[in-house]
């Protein structure tokens, strides 16, 4: 089957820290702009049932027998502390601990039968997830060349049709390991920096909450504004080429990104009414799901949670697995998805969003000394809702104790081309990199037909 023709991908690049800190000078210079840089071309044939995608990830490894994959009939040290509820669907059991949730299992889709060949680095595993693309234990920090985050392609492929940041993950640039390096699955990689993120690092349940970045400072209005708008107008006129008019009209958006009401208004939570932010969780994360709904809202394409500081930080519960997922994990995480299913199906937005819950991988069916549970890539589950997925649907299933796909085996490969077609991306398509090498999005994901609606 001949290949999707190439798309050329962007040329300089800019330091995730400068895309983290654009400040209003910054702006008005090359930052903005190339971040902007989105190619509008789309593969022929391809037809979106979605417009927009929202990643919650569930960063160290969740618990899939705690949540979403219960075993009562199992032995104790199997099916652990935790004991299984209906949900909306007849026949389909989730963890106690996630009530808000169950209820909302007519939208969702549940796969149980995920593996790769990751075990031991979060940060391998991390970047299948992400990316679909096992390269086995090959850990360490994220690389230009590693393969794209999807936000990362939607936004070049499909930039926004308002002038909005295509692209944010939040609250944090997880470590591999406290102190570690960034892992890999969350930046442009091969598509270069300019198609990172932009990250929103601040906690947005913070009284304070703002981003300044996105907006107009005192000393920089509108008149001033058009100024300069009108001095880079001059100082083009006389350059030659097509980057010089490429970067004018990137230029052009940035400007109109600065006095962009979609833009600044995505960011004022404080303009939510309390009960709504109180339904998603006054904590970190609940606020960031907030986020990244009105994000989608205002017409950004990707919004991505990264729910942990570092890799250790909160679902690797290699100990205190029952006591970390009762008190604080899954009720949080209750909270956030059940609100923003609820609002998104109030909306009519959740149609055309694809909403997944995921992990790098699952824990291991026995339970360990320390009333934990360990890393286990050999079978896992995940949650996709929305943009043409199928409402109360099962697919795959594992063995008797959690441990092997019994029916249906997938890989992160598949699981993220079916996302990728959904979204109106060939998971075949070829792109090229910043030095003209060409490489394919997901070459070894099979898209799973059986999930779409």
């Amino acid at each position: 089957m001949p290949r999707t023709p190439t798309i050329p991908c962007p040329g300089p690049r800019l330091s995730r820290r400068q895309i983290l800190q654009i400040g209003g000078a910054s702006l008005l210079g090359l930052g903005l702009p190339r971040l902007l840089r989105a190619d509008e071309r789309r593969p022929a044939g391809v037809s979106a049932k979605a417009d927009a995608c929202i990643i919650i990830f569930l960063n160290g490894g969740p618990s899939h027998l705690d949540m979403w994959d219960m075993k009562p009939d199992a032995p104790k040290e199997i099916r652990g502390e935790f004991k299984p509820i209906a949900t909306s669907v007849p026949g389909v059991q989730f963890g106690e601990h996630l009530p808000k949730l169950a209820r909302h299992m007519h939208r969702c889709t549940l796969v149980r039968s995920v593996h790769h060949s990751v075990n031991n680095s979060h940060a391998a595993a991390v970047y299948v997830g992400l990316t679909g693309h096992d390269r086995g234990e090959l850990g360490g920090g994220a690389k230009p060349t590693d393969h794209p985050a999807i936000g990362s392609v939607l936004g070049m492929c499909r930039s926004p049709s308002k002038p909005v940041v295509p692209y944010v993950s939040m609250p944090f640039i997880t470590q591999e390991g406290a102190g570690g390096p960034p892992q890999p699955g969350f930046f442009g990689g091969l598509l270069g920096r300019t198609r990172d993120p932009l990250f929103m690092l601040r906690n947005p349940d913070a009284p304070n909450f703002a981003m300044p970045e996105l907006g107009l400072t005192a000393e920089m209005n509108v008149a001033r504004l058009d100024a300069r708008r009108r001095l880079l107008d001059h100082l083009r006129s006389g350059a030659d080429g097509r980057s010089a008019q490429e970067m004018a009209g990137f230029q052009g958006k940035a400007f109109d990104l600065l006095v962009s009401p979609a833009t600044q208004k995505a960011f004022r939570l404080d303009q939510e009414p309390l009960a709504v932010r109180d339904g998603y969780g006054r904590n970190i994360y609940g606020q960031s799901v907030l986020l990244a709904r009105r994000l989608i809202e205002s017409g950004t394409r990707v919004a991505c949670i990264s729910w942990a500081p570092d890799a250790n930080a909160t679902w690797d519960t290699h100990g205190n697995n029952f006591v970390s997922l009762k008190t604080k994990l899954l009720p949080q995480l209750d909270a956030a998805v059940s609100s923003l299913l609820t609002d998104l199906a109030e909306r009519g937005l959740l149609e055309r969003t694809v909403v997944a819950v995921m992990g790098e991988f699952g824990r291991s069916p026995k339970v360990n000394g320390a009333a934990g549970r360990d890393h286990w890539n050999f079978c896992y589950s995940l949650m996709l809702a929305g943009g043409g997925f199928k409402g109360g649907h099962v697919y795959g299933a594992s063995d008797k104790i959690g441990g092997r796909p019994s029916r249906n085996p997938v890989t992160p490969g598949d699981i993220v081309a079916t996302m990728y077609t959904c979204l109106g991306i060939d998971p075949n398509l070829e792109l090229t990199d910043r030095l003209g090498r060409p490489f394919v999005l997901v070459p070894w994901g099979t898209l799973l037909r059986e999930l779409i609606a």
